[in-house]
């Protein structure tokens, strides 16, 4: 079953699927030019106190969402 990236937390893992239907195609490619593409993984690495931004190690870089860029991402939760 398919998660969303916003949902996880501090230490989780997982591996990029794909993204929520709908929503704006520049905004995909946006996410897209950044590492997020399917079969990525990554790690959760900080959150803000109150969820907004998210960092993930991704690539070998740190990157940092907003709440609502990470809510489209569609993850698969990986186990340790």
């Amino acid at each position: 079953m398919a998660a969303i990236l916003r949902d996880m937390a501090v230490g989780e893992s997982g591996r990029v699927t794909g993204f929520v239907a709908g929503g704006s195609p520049a905004y995909r490619r946006k996410l897209l030019a950044l590492g997020l593409t399917k079969g990525s993984t990554f790690k959760v690495t900080r959150v803000a106190p109150l969820g907004d931004p998210v960092e993930i190690v991704l690539r070998g870089f740190s990157l940092s969402l907003r709440r609502d860029e990470a809510g489209i991402v569609l993850i698969e939760r990986e186990e340790v």
